[in-house]
């Protein structure tokens, strides 16, 4: 079995070493990052975690985030792309706050152990599995955290640099192979699985990604919160993250149009070729009448043309 066979129907591991990893500390911490994000961060209590967006005042997606309760922390998990971006908007609304934001991107190392099988292959190394989604347990001198990337399961470990040969090492011994960042993002695409960066950038709202399971409709107010108000209450979402099949080998580039009857009505972010099921999977902006009708598509300027669907 590959290891993008292992991803898919197994279990892999992936290095997601790179990507940011922010502390909150201080009392104010929780009331921080609740008037900052848009997910309940007030109610998160020890051991538990949600996942939430970033906004900017005009509503727009500024950065999203795994946020982790530790006790005497919060532990933000973000793109590596953001890392920065999210440090620097945080510190920029600490006033009167006893709040910290210190980056510790360096100071740990983190392996996604993901796929099917990955939470039996967890248990079977000794490795805790946190009972629901974005929860935490500790472990050695990190901890895991509920949370996958690409599959339908999955759990993330967090560990010092220096224990990080002696889990791969344990990897190897099962095997459990190495997904590599195409095979990654090859599955992510087959699962519908949005990321930011690629699929989800400043230009968009909260409610056009539906990822809705990362906001908080009846919480206190928060920056942005006007905007995906005004949306939710005026019904005004005119396109919706969806994915689609493009039946071709060669996936078309991010901004590739879609169209439908001669009219655009989906935009590309992100595709990939699918070994498994022989078309490309991808990833576009639909017109919400086009989500919603699923009309067929054709993929603008092919020749001959290429056909796509809503999946």
């Amino acid at each position: 079995m590959t290891s993008y066979e292992a991803l898919r129907e197994g279990a892999a591991w992936i290095d997601l070493s790179a990507r940011g990893k922010l502390r909150v500390s201080g009392e104010d911490r929780a009331r921080l990052l609740h008037a900052m994000s848009t997910n309940h961060v007030q109610n998160l209590t020890p051991g538990n975690g949600l996942y939430a967006f970033f906004l900017t005042a005009q509503g727009r997606i500024l950065a999203d985030a795994n946020i982790y309760n530790r006790g005497e922390s919060l532990f933000l998990d973000t793109e590596p792309e953001t890392a920065e971006k999210l440090r620097n908007h945080l510190d920029k609304y600490i006033i009167a706050d006893d709040a910290t934001v210190d980056d510790e991107t360096e100071h740990w190392a983190e392996i996604g152990l993901e796929g099917p099988q990955s939470l039996q292959y967890a248990e079977k190394l000794g490795i805790p599995v946190p009972g629901i989604a974005y929860s935490v347990a500790d472990w050695g001198g990190g901890f895991v955290a509920r949370a996958a990337t690409a599959s339908i399961a999955g759990i993330r470990i967090f560990l010092l640099p220096a224990d990080k040969s002696d889990l791969l090492r344990r990897f190897e011994e099962w095997p459990i192979p190495n997904a590599t960042a195409s095979e990654t993002r090859i599955v992510r695409l087959e699962n519908g699985i949005p990321r930011y960066g690629e699929d989800i950038t400043e230009r968009y709202l909260v409610q056009e990604t539906q990822a809705t399971h990362g906001v908080h409709f009846n919480k206190g107010c928060y920056l942005g919160q006007e905007i995906v108000e005004r949306v939710r209450s005026r019904a005004q979402i005119h396109r919706l993250l969806t994915p689609v099949r493009i039946e071709t080998a060669t996936a078309p580039e991010a901004g590739t149009k879609l169209t439908a009857g001669e009219k655009d009505v989906a935009e590309i972010t992100s595709a990939a070729y699918s070994p498994a099921l022989g078309e490309v999977v991808g990833l576009a902006y639909v017109r919400t009448e086009a989500a919603r009708d699923k009309p067929p598509l054709l993929v603008t300027g092919s020749d001959p043309p290429i056909t796509a669907r809503i999946a």
